[in-house]
């Protein structure tokens, strides 16, 4: 392990947003553990240099973040950044979303980046270094009609930034949240259930979706020392959404 770099842990590592990230975080020389539920997807992904392992699990299930937590540890040392990433998203007018729905938003989008950051801090402050780094959505932000489940959850990331941020900043560890906009990866097909694609760019001022490595520059950018005044922030990385 090159001793001179960062440890990182991903989360919904395997495709678009997630392994965006893995493979920039690996490029720029950070010591990379990943984690998905699809382990063939997560084994050809560790042949990358610099992905040092991975831990294929389904985090809402019971015992997993520690034991996701612990494989982490045991092949880094130490997790000094923290990128949740992992999440799910459900189309649909809120009458027609379902308890199992419910259930599985709150969980996989609210309680595992809560309890990922709950199992990670304790160390991060005995290093005096940490960041964690959410990625959210910009419909957490402006919200989005028929997917007021997944804006409802994607908001948590607002204040959970914030308060963590102002309860672990003399420690040398800042809570930031990346909100994307519409990013081009194989998730469009899935959540552009109501739009065509001439539509949906209408909405977009810039006219183009977010590349996913937009989002990965912005989080090395937020996980370096270049950004260690910025916490409790939430940033919008979305072509020009927010301002309309």
């Amino acid at each position: 392990m090159n001793k001179s770099s960062k440890n990182v842990l991903v989360t919904g590592a395997s495709r678009g947003i997630g392994l965006a990230i893995s493979k920039y975080f690996a490029k720029k020389n950070y010591n990379v553990f990943v984690t998905a539920r699809n382990f063939s997807l997560l084994e050809k992904l560790s042949e990358i240099d610099n992905i040092k392992g991975f831990y294929a699990c389904d985090l809402t299930k019971d015992g997993e973040i520690e034991k996701l937590f612990d494989s982490a540890v045991k092949t880094l040392g130490s997790v000094d950044i923290l990128i949740n990433n992992a999440g799910a998203y459900v189309c649909a007018e809120i009458e027609k979303t379902t308890d199992e729905n419910i259930s599985e938003l709150l969980k996989l989008n609210v309680e595992v980046p809560y309890k990922l950051s709950r199992i990670c801090v304790p160390e991060m402050k005995k290093n005096q270094f940490g960041r964690i780094i959410n990625i959210g959505s910009v419909s957490g932000i402006v919200g989005e009609g028929y997917a007021t489940l997944y804006s409802m959850t994607k908001s948590a990331f607002v204040g959970f930034s914030k308060a963590l941020g102002l309860e672990t900043a003399q420690y040398n560890i800042t809570v930031n949240t990346i909100h994307p906009g519409w990013v081009d990866t194989e998730l469009i097909d899935v959540e552009n259930r109501t739009f065509d694609d001439e539509q949906l760019m209408y909405t977009i001022p810039q006219r183009r979706f977010i590349e996913p490595v937009e989002v990965a520059s912005l989080a090395e950018y937020l996980a370096s020392e270049k950004a260690k005044g910025i916490t409790g922030q939430s940033i919008n990385l979305c072509a020009g959404i927010t301002m309309g």
